[in-house]
């Protein structure tokens, strides 16, 4: 971990501590061990979420094949900074995050070679998967991650490529042709339109995209490049969802202040410890405008 000024898609400086290193390993265990002792939880929050969407979004109840623009493609998830390959491992099993942070940080888990740790968990996945899994493809500027993602068998599909900085390859954009939904739980505040717009132009019938967005961050800068594709972004008010303590008083203080700066109120959760994301999600204005973001989040 280090502490570096760094800065956000809008100029803004930030004063967070980085993990940068703990996505060049060859496997997660230095991503568990890391973002567990301070209590990393966005995953979590957004496994539940990501499921309820799912059928909304144009996946059906069993997958299968489904033809989209492309031809003869599969509905798929796209998920944007996807590390290790974590979102899809909680997609599409029956396992919780604390489950796995309690495997990646068990003495047992430790004394593996990470070709051992690979063939120990493409069975432990494989016995925990779900009838109604989707293919999840990974995008993420680590290669380590995506190679281990891919090895595991958590992504159908992985690429290691930065879209901030060039354009998405003609292998990725062939993969992400039936892509229904992109998802991401890290890194937005880090993120452009550049990322997103290339994959989504020329679209007949663009995937919905739901983000967990640092409330230090902003998401305008993405919102505006997909509102020039007919798309229209909701953001959810009615709640924040935790994301991990912070490492030291600093990061706090930044964390207050940049809340503060945003128009939003600190008080009961940076002030008690806590980075907050709030969910928007982005969707076709006339799916929207049916069906508002609050009404598919209620509880039934």
């Amino acid at each position: 971990m280090t502490k570096a000024r760094n800065q956000h898609a809008s100029g803004t400086p930030t004063q967070m501590t980085r993990f940068d290193d703990i996505y060049s390993r060859p496997d997660p265990r230095w991503y568990f061990g890391a973002l567990g002792a301070l209590g990393y939880q966005t995953p979590h929050h957004a496994q539940s979420v990501f499921r309820r969407l799912l059928p909304l979004a144009g996946f059906p109840e069993v997958p299968k094949p489904s033809a989209d623009e492309g031809g003869g493609q599969h509905a798929t998830v796209l998920d944007i900074c996807c590390s290790y390959g974590i979102n899809a491992a909680l997609l599409n099993h029956h396992v919780t995050l604390e489950e796995l942070y309690d495997r990646y940080t068990s003495p047992h888990i430790a004394s593996l070679t990470t070709a051992e740790l690979i063939e120990s968990d493409r069975k432990y996945y494989a016995a925990r998967r779900r009838p109604d899994a989707v293919p999840v493809i990974g995008l993420d500027i680590a290669a380590p991650a995506i190679a281990y993602g891919r090895a595991a068998g958590l992504l159908d599909e992985g690429f290691a490529e930065n879209l901030e900085t060039a354009p998405p390859s003609p292998a990725l954009h062939r993969a992400t042709r039936g892509t229904r939904l992109i998802t991401v739980t890290g890194g937005a505040s880090f993120l452009t339109a550049r990322t997103f717009n290339p994959l989504l132009e020329g679209r007949h019938e663009p995937p919905w995209v739901a983000a967990f967005v640092l409330r230090t961050g902003s998401y305008q800068n993405i919102a505006d490049g997909l509102a020039l594709l007919s798309m229209t972004t909701e953001k959810d008010t009615s709640r924040t969802y935790p994301q991990r303590r912070f490492t030291d008083a600093d990061e706090q203080q930044y964390a207050i202040a940049a809340v503060s700066a945003a128009g939003d109120d600190p008080r009961g959760k940076e002030t008690d410890g806590h980075f907050h994301t709030t969910l928007h999600l982005t969707r076709p204005i006339a799916q929207a405008a049916a069906h508002p973001l609050h009404t598919l989040l209620r509880d039934d």
